[in-house]
């Protein structure tokens, strides 16, 4: 394993196509300008299982040169990067899959940052990326609302969020992405109403799962017409039992136990006080009595 901040003298290798660090030690923000000359020809990115962290910048995405190009000539034309560079197999989680692949196609564009803390907004600069097939983010800090722009990746056919901190509705501007296969928006804090257009009409309950606000098909939640995606006071109630952890249960037993322990020693102590004064008072009568 490598531990180090990113390589960033590997922007000026002109020919890179494939840059795969998954798996390692690699920690820090990933510092790259804004440079016109930064990965010209780079098609995949694999920085997945490190400890990167930081927000992504502006420069990052700018510098993503052949992963911005998008020509009908390139899509028209899926040849090898070359017939000896790769020979190798590389990994990729392509589609939900870990996927190997022992040449790789021109056509295949993918950025994979999944498993690190990278936190903040998605930055809508990812919109540039238009030949991207493949993005995943999933694993790491990202919050706030899914990016309208990410509507603008009409290639992608493969978009994975899951387990972030991404709230607000899903986009409708996904609808468009009429290439997409494979969906995962689980484990984040969106709500709302889920989209049924298109593609969207394809995708299963997992890709939805963990999103306690979320409402519509494919899941068995209703949307309220009070307000889609608010759950009922019953639902809300079962989510806040769900939510508490081992130790508050047992405090709120402890407290709840006091408590009536307080009232029954209370009463039993108030109980106990009412006739030991009313024998007080009957002796204290008597011995007054045999006084006189």
């Amino acid at each position: 394993m490598i531990q180090d901040t990113f390589p960033s003298w590997l922007v000026k290798l002109p020919s890179l196509k494939v840059l795969v660090l998954r798996a390692n030690r690699f920690y820090g923000p990933i510092k790259i300008s804004e440079d016109e000359d930064a990965f010209p020809e780079l098609h995949i990115l694999d920085l997945a299982s490190n400890n990167f962290s930081g927000e992504l910048s502006v420069g990052f995405f700018q510098s993503l040169k052949a992963m911005r190009m998008m020509t009908d000539g390139n899509r028209a034309k899926p040849d090898y990067i070359g017939d000896n560079y790769y020979q190798d197999s590389v990994t990729i989680v392509n589609k939900g899959f870990v996927m190997f692949y022992e040449k790789i196609l021109t056509i295949l564009i993918c950025l994979d940052l999944s498993n690190n803390s990278f936190h903040g907004r998605i930055p809508e600069e990812i919109q540039n990326l238009k030949s991207l097939k493949v993005l995943n983010l999933s694993f790491n800090s990202f919050l706030g609302p899914i990016p309208l722009a990410l509507g603008n990746l009409t290639e992608l056919e493969s978009l994975d969020l899951s387990q972030n901190k991404l709230s607000g509705r899903i986009p409708l501007q996904l609808t468009s992405l009429t290439f997409l296969e494979v969906l995962n928006l689980s484990y984040n804090q969106l709500e709302g109403s889920i989209p049924q257009s298109y593609q969207f009409g394809t995708f299963s309950n997992d890709s939805y799962k963990g999103n306690p606000r979320l409402c519509g098909l494919p899941l068995t939640r209703k949307c309220n017409e009070d307000g889609p995606g608010m759950p009922t006071p019953k639902e809300d109630a079962d989510s806040w039992v769900d939510g508490l952890s081992d130790r508050k249960i047992v405090l709120i037993g402890y407290g709840c136990g006091l408590v009536i322990g307080l009232c029954t020693g209370y009463t039993v102590l108030n109980e106990l006080g009412n006739k030991w004064l009313e024998r007080f008072t009957r002796n204290w009568n008597r011995k007054w009595r045999r006084s006189r």
